[in-house]
């Protein structure tokens, strides 16, 4: 059967990294927030951001750019030394790629000064703002974060503290947010009641507390990883020490998010005692299981289906081999905001190793199938290097629903999955089979059950929201 129609395509988009830093004695803080954001800039390459706090006085530099793009050296010279400092790479699943939405997101307020970075989708963002505005609030972006900013502040002015106000504010929020906010004296983190998206934090030798989305970035600047942060828990770095904040935790189901282990976090991440690592290689093994087929080589899709094709060698006892060369110096594919700049991506971005495939029966292991013309494309490839069988391997299960807590998916009709049958599907991207992870084998990946499958399910923990476009605030602008 022929299938004509092309669904616009590109991979899943991310959300965000953050980092907080905070030293029991001044020194050139920006540096580590430099080397941990290059360590999380696979969570966001639409923009970046710097704060640094100078005894109570805030310096920042941020853009749109990746972060070798918006800090050169001279750049990094020019932010003073100090005890704190917060960090921020965004793309954004609230508010339009503008320099405006760059984070993190300072406020100067009557009882001082606050940066915040975010990393998550606030569910309830439209309420909230609608709510604010009609109360005389008045926004400068049109990104979720704000809104958290401005009750964070709102609940300062009646609290004795910043942790107070951040724990506060957190009852008013529906979703997903691991947060960091740097008053003048103290460095708050938290992390939403249900957990979704990951925050942990280490410790350097001299003392020092880093604090970041993924452990990956405590590595990158010589922390030793301390613990994670609990659903709902919020955490105080101050001259005190380190104060903990449970109250709301247990309050919410966990539900950390599924696909932080099968796609969005670096492998070498360590993410509430799972490793992504581990949970990719069982991935691919619980595909080999269910999908096996005689073939003579499995190749992954670089970068996140690398394990999984190596899950799937392990257990099949097929050989493993590099498939496909990966041109380093460009982002995802899915970073540029065009169509046209996609798929441009997508054509430089890998070339298919001839060695590895041609002549051969090839397994092609990747993390998913969103809307079918990128799987399409790396078939193609796979084809024009001398394939002689292509057997596609999905180490997700089939998206079949919106994601509302960070993962840019808002509607199912550009969903592969949602208007295609499994056959269809093969046959769009002009695979010999097809095989998805299946749903009911999640919990194998990490060992329990206490994770969101929101997007493959239509299951959700907080409650749907009725306005979901990423420039729902840009729209309502436009049309006062």
């Amino acid at each position: 059967m022929k299938i004509d129609r092309v669904i616009p395509d590109n991979k899943l988009h991310e959300e965000c990294g953050l980092i907080g830093i905070y030293a029991p004695s001044a020194y050139p803080v920006a540096r580590d927030v430099y080397y941990g954001l290059y360590a999380l800039q696979h969570r966001g390459q639409e923009s970046c951001g710097i704060v640094v706090n100078e005894d109570g006085v805030f310096h920042s530099k941020k853009d749109l750019g990746q972060v070798s793009q918006v800090f050169s050296e001279e750049e990094l010279a020019g932010l003073p030394e100090g005890t704190m400092a917060v960090g921020h790479v965004r793309y954004g699943t609230t508010g339009a790629n503008n320099r405006n939405n760059c984070q993190p997101m300072e406020v100067n307020h009557q009882k001082g000064k606050m940066a915040l970075a975010h990393n998550g989708n606030i569910s309830n963002a439209y309420e909230l703002r609608t709510e604010l505005e009609l109360s005389g609030a008045i926004f400068h972006s049109t990104s979720d974060t704000e809104i958290i900013a401005y009750i964070v502040t709102r609940e300062r002015l009646k609290t004795p503290s910043i942790e107070e106000a951040v724990l506060s504010a957190m009852k008013y929020l529906e979703g997903a947010y691991s947060i960091a906010v740097m008053s003048a004296a103290k460095l708050v983190i938290a992390r939403d009641p249900h957990g979704f998206r990951p925050l942990c934090y280490g410790q350097k030798e001299d003392g020092t507390y880093v604090a970041a989305s993924e452990t990956c970035a405590l590595e990158a600047v010589g922390a030793h990883f301390v613990r994670n942060v609990e659903p709902g828990e919020l955490i105080v770095f101050s001259e005190n020490g380190v104060e903990s904040r449970t109250e709301l935790c247990g309050t919410k189901p966990r539900s950390t998010c599924i696909f932080e282990y099968i796609y969005f976090a670096r492998p070498d991440s360590v993410i509430d005692g799972i490793s992504v690592h581990a949970a990719r290689l069982k991935a691919g093994e619980i595909l080999a299981r269910n999908y096996p087929v005689i073939a003579d080589v499995v190749v992954g899709v670089p970068d996140s289906g690398l394990d999984a094709a190596l899950g799937y060698s392990h257990y099949s006892g097929i050989p493993y081999g590099i498939g496909f060369i990966k041109n380093k110096y460009i982002g995802r594919t899915f970073i540029s905001p065009s169509q046209n700049e996609r798929n441009s991506g997508v054509r430089i971005k890998l070339n298919p190793l001839k060695e590895t495939v041609n002549g051969k029966r090839v397994v092609l292991v990747d993390d998913s199938i969103v809307r079918g013309t990128t799987s399409r494309r790396i078939v193609r490839l796979l084809r024009e290097a001398g394939a002689k069988e292509i057997h596609v391997r999905i180490s997700s299960p089939p998206f079949v629903s919106p994601c509302y807590y960070g993962t840019d998916i808002d509607t199912k009709e550009n969903l592969v999955a949602c208007n295609y049958s499994l056959t269809e599907i093969k046959e769009m991207i002009g695979a010999d089979s097809l095989g998805y992870l299946p749903f009911d084998s999640l919990s194998e990946l990490v060992g329990h059950t206490g994770y969101c499958h929101a997007c493959f399910s239509g299951q959700y923990a907080t409650r749907v929201p009725e306005v979901v476009s990423k420039e729902r605030f840009e729209k309502r602008l436009s049309e006062l």
